[in-house]
This record gives structure tokens, sequence and C-alpha cells, in this order.
């Protein structure tokens, strides 16, 4: 066992005292492809942070995909000097998916980011993703949806023994490092390996997805409740930090899921409401109507930045509190 450094320890603290980590996922580009600079991530983790109707808490946190910045080949992401302005804490992302040369750039990249902001950093680290639903690509289901690559179990849990390689004996020492991918990626035995390299396991679920099964709005709760159950009872005990969820506002319909407002709202209040403040939660997603409009859509704002949601996200626990 290590000793945890003084200001991890705090920041420990203070996770304890909220409960959990709430936030969002961000990507580092817009729908553009131009990346996003300090001033944007900045802009988007205040109007996060402030959004009317939060549930208790507020969301305080951004799940990121990648620690190289946008147009470089292994600069910090400019999101890390921006959360930390906004005392926004971080579970940082390593692109897994692209090879030995990108990810030896996404591990320059994070060793470089201690350097430069040190402490101030590494106090906001909620933990460090090495790789995101790589799993999943490379599984059936992910090539004949003509994913990215992806990488085997071996990959990834070879690439997390460098990331902890690379913190040793730095302020992000302790930093809790685990993998995410879809519920079906842990839920296959052969990809127990990365479940054993884990401290933590990152669960991305979607009924809206899930078109072989009834997968109307009515039975969002109970699909994600289930791969949130199969999940945990396949890690062995190790923590499930759910890393992406959501409901689309817009967009096609898929099985007998149909987006829209109204199903957006529900699944929130169905699902996202039953965790907030007790499951680590990074919803996808804040906004990804940026400029353009993806379909589907999942932002919780449309293509303005603003504090200001598309729909009411009031959790019923939290307006029955009296103050």
């Amino acid at each position: 066992m290590h000793s945890i450094p003084k200001l991890v320890a705090l920041a420990t603290t203070f996770t304890t005292a909220l409960a959990a980590y709430q936030g969002f996922n961000y990507g580092s580009t817009f729908t553009t492809g131009a990346p996003k600079q300090e001033s944007d991530f900045e802009a988007e983790f205040k109007a996060a942070g402030n959004l009317v109707g939060a549930p208790a808490g507020g969301f305080h946190s951004a799940r990121l995909y990648t620690t190289v910045q946008g147009g470089t080949a292994n600069d910090p992401i400019s999101a890390i000097p921006a959360a930390i302005k906004t005392k926004t804490s971080l579970l940082l992302g390593i692109w897994a998916s692209a090879g030995d040369a990108v990810f030896a750039n996404e591990l320059q990249a994070l060793k470089s980011a201690i350097t430069k902001y040190g402490s101030d950093f590494a106090s906001l680290v909620a933990g460090i993703s090495v790789g995101s639903e790589d799993l999943y690509r490379i599984s059936p289901t992910g090539i004949m949806n003509k994913e990215n690559p992806g990488a085997d179990p071996a990959t990834i849990a070879g690439y997390i023994k460098q990331v902890r390689q690379a913190i040793a004996h730095t302020p992000l020492a302790n930093a809790p490092i685990g993998h995410v991918d879809t519920w079906t990626a842990w839920v296959n035995g052969s990809n127990h390996a990365v479940v054993e390299a884990c401290d933590w396991i990152g669960f991305d679920a979607y009924p809206y997805f899930q078109s072989t099964m009834a997968n109307d709005i009515s039975n969002g709760k109970s699909l994600f409740d289930e791969a949130f159950q199969a999940t945990q009872a396949a890690v062995g005990g190790k923590p499930v930090w759910v890393t992406e969820t959501g409901f689309p506002v817009s967009g096609k319909t898929v099985g007998q899921a149909v987006p829209s407002l109204k199903n957006a709202k529900a699944y929130w209040n169905d699902v996202g409401c039953s965790l907030f403040g007790t499951t680590n939660v990074w919803w996808y997603t804040f906004q990804d109507a940026a400029p353009a409009t993806p379909n589907p859509s999942f932002g919780v704002i449309g293509s303005t930045l603003t504090s200001e949601p598309l729909f009411d996200l009031k959790c019923q626990k939290d307006v029955n509190v009296k103050p």
C-alpha cells in the first residue's frame, strides 16, 4: 500500500462529502472537426456547472476521451487548465484504439500535464480511463457496425500497466485507473484480463440502441438495471462507474426507442435521478450539437451554449427536499 499524497487525500474527502461525482462527457473537437481550445472548455464547464434545475450537487465533473490537445502531436489537452480555473474534476481519457504510436503520444501528454500543472491538476483527477469501448469495437457487433479498430484485452491491460508506471512517484501516483467499455464487453469472460488490470470499471449502457429487445422508453430503466447488475456480477466486486448513458432528444427511431424531449426527460427521471448523488456518473452528454446537430442527438442543451436545458432536469427527490 502506498501512502496517499495530502492533496489527493483532500480531493477524496471532498468527493466523499458529495457522495459521488456528477458530470458529463466532453469531446475534444466540435462537429466541424475544429479542436476545442481552453476558452471553449472553460465556457462549457461553467455552463454545465450552472445548469438550471440540476440535481443536488450540480454537475462539476468532466469525462474526457483523450489527453492530447487537438491539432497537436502530444501537448496536454486544454481542458486541464480550464478545469483548474473552474474547479471541475476530471475523469481523464487516454485513447487506446489507434495503435502504440498514438498511445505513446497520449502517455507523453499525461506526463507533460503532470509536470506543467502539478498538484493543481492532480487534486482534480477523479480517475484515469485507459481506452473507451475498445473491446466493443473488436466484438462481432462492433465490427458489423464498422466502428474504429479497437484493441484486444492484452493490449488494453498492457496499456494500463504503462500508465501505472508513468504516474508512479508523481502527484498522480494514487489516481485510480480503469477502462471504459460497453456492458456487453464486461460480461464477456474473454475480456477478464482487463477487469483484473482495473481499479474501477467504466460502464456504458444505452437501452436506446438495444434494438433486439423491447426497448420502448417504458423499459429503459429495467434494461439499464439489468445491464448494470450483470456487469457488477461479472467484475468481482470492483467499483462500477457509469461513464456513459443517456437517451436522445432527437434522431432516428431504433427498435421501439423513439427520440424526443419527453422520452429523454423520462430516461433522466428513471435512470439518472436514481443514480445522481450515490453513483459516479458522467452523463451522455452535455452538448453534442456544436454547431451541427448529429442524428441521434443526446445533448441536454442544443447548439447554443447555455445553462438552460432542453428539458426539466429536476429530480423528484430534490423537489421534495425541504429548505
